[in-house]
């Protein structure tokens, strides 16, 4: 997506902000490339250097809450703890179903739900059976299947909503004295040097709710998967009121899907209001967001990111590599930013051409069923081109690049789609294997007796109109750049954002 300039600095300041950048970043580039060949080489004798962890006076007073399922931990959690967990000072981990995971102690924090509950609500039919007979009552229905809508299907998934608030007792009990108390998932990569030198910026005596706002019906909440942060005055508050009124809270979530949306009513209830964290709390992945998005006059682009959500283990490895190469040589001289994830690690991923790859297009589809849809008026107003976009790859690319607009586009068997958003997207077999049964999102076989990764002769192929990647990027480093960010009083972290309704 290209857009408008506004008036430009100097000649001589730009190019001087983009040496120094460039040369730092040459640092970081060498670095990360070193890293990524040490773990590409398992028979080397090399050994990893122990992390570079931040520094920052929070350090000891930050409590970080994972908060996962049996039906997930040992596929989604391990990663953490070989990752971002090796430079956090204290964190527990919430589940439905007590073990212990390399090491490490997971706690059921279902345990103290009221009996009534636990026998009646359909969805405790798993954890009563995960109590009695442990790992063993799981199979594979129960095991995956969790898309980035939900899973209505798997039983975990609809758990999930019991341990929200009884989450934040447990882990006051845990740290009492702990200023800030930051909540994730298993799948939630947490840029740790942000959110320390983020929560900087705020007063952690007074009540803070944190997170990217959501609405179900006329309840505004932080969602869950982006990560929510509460202070401790915050904690005792909403705890105070959900105890005093426990009976009305567990009628509540009976009825209800979500257990974020539970807990936002409890704090709306308690007086405490939403900040929003947007765009730093991140619902998407490195995969799945749109590089480019500029809502309400707030570009992604400067902004510095606090979490991605949906993260697979690769794209755990690539992020921690690239982020502990980021601390080595900027040592808080610079706060890491989404153009900086973007330049270093999405781009060099951007090819004209990308076999058994899904971009995740979001604009015009032809199909034949597409065209089905279309009034004769429509049809007729197609192009040559456009007529024949479902014919092959090729056409497909020649529709996008008629479009002016268009940076992307992915094509599958009769079935063309364009984009004016920047998105890298995924492998198609990872996206068969994240999401299984439950959201249905691989291509199938002619048999389509299950689910498997699509053969060649089936596979999505993507591609992306570099020279418009280049000047899009080059356009929005003007843009958005130290210069505007200078004179605009852009900092890297914003408390307002807007509120988005789902």
């Amino acid at each position: 997506m290209l857009i408008k300039i506004p008036r430009r600095a100097s000649k001589l300041c730009r190019s001087f902000a983009l040496l120094t950048t460039s040369i730092i970043s040459l640092f970081i580039l060498f670095d990360f490339w070193q890293a990524r060949n040490l773990i590409a080489a398992p028979n080397s004798r090399s050994v990893h250097p122990p992390p570079v962890c931040p520094k920052s006076p929070l350090l000891d007073d930050v409590l970080v809450v994972i908060r996962t399922g049996a039906t997930e931990v040992l596929v989604k959690l391990p990663i953490h703890f070989r990752t971002v967990l090796t430079c956090v000072p204290d964190f527990v981990i919430y589940s439905d179903l007590e073990e212990d995971v390399e090491g490490h102690h997971i706690i059921d924090v279902l345990d103290q739900i009221n009996d009534k509950y636990r026998s009646t609500a359909p969805e405790f039919w798993l954890y009563n059976k995960l109590r009695a007979t442990g790992r063993k009552s799981l199979n594979y229905q129960t095991s995956f299947g969790s898309g980035p809508a939900g899973a209505l299907d798997n039983p975990g998934w609809k758990l999930d909503k019991w341990k929200f608030l009884p989450m934040l007792n447990r882990s006051l009990q845990h740290r009492p004295n702990a200023k800030w108390f930051v909540f994730i998932e298993p799948d939630t990569y947490l840029i740790w040097q942000n959110v320390l030198e983020y929560l900087e910026r705020f007063d952690s005596s007074k009540p803070h709710y944190i997170g990217t706002g959501m609405y179900i019906g006329d309840v505004l909440f932080a969602h869950g998967g982006s990560g929510f942060i509460i202070s401790n005055p915050a904690m005792k508050t909403v705890l105070d009121y959900w105890k005093e009124h426990q009976d009305w809270f567990d009628q509540y979530t009976a009825k209800e899907w979500a257990g974020d949306m539970v807990l936002g009513r409890a704090m709306k209830e308690a007086g405490i209001s939403l900040s929003s964290a947007s765009p730093h709390l991140q619902g998407n992945s490195l995969t799945g967001m749109d590089w480019t998005v500029n809502k309400l006059n707030k570009p992604t682009w400067c902004y510095a990111p606090l979490t991605f959500h949906h993260m697979t283990k690769p794209d755990f490895q690539i992020m921690w590599q690239f982020e502990e190469a980021w601390v080595r040589h900027k040592e808080r001289t610079a706060t890491l930013r989404f153009r900086d994830v973007f330049k270093n690690i999405v781009q060099p991923q951007l090819q004209s051409e990308r076999r058994k790859w899904d971009n995740t297009p979001t604009g015009t589809e032809y199909s034949d069923e597409a065209f089905a849809k279309l009034s004769e008026e429509d049809r007729k107003a197609l192009s040559e081109t456009e007529r024949k976009a479902q014919v092959s790859f090729d056409y497909c690319r020649a529709v996008c690049e008629n479009k002016p607009s268009c940076i992307q586009f992915s094509y599958a068997p009769r079935k063309c789609i364009i984009s004016n958003e920047l998105r890298v997207g995924h492998a198609v077999e990872s996206q068969c294997l994240e999401y299984s049964h439950v959201a249905g999102n691989c291509i199938k076989t002619e048999d389509e007796t299950q689910d498997v990764a699509p053969n060649k002769e089936l596979s999505v192929k993507s591609g992306w109109v570099m020279t418009r990647v280049l000047q899009s990027v080059e356009q929005m480093d003007q843009a958005y750049g130290p210069t505007y960010i200078q004179t605009n009083g852009r900092e890297a972290f914003a408390i307002e954002g807007d509120i988005v309704k789902y």
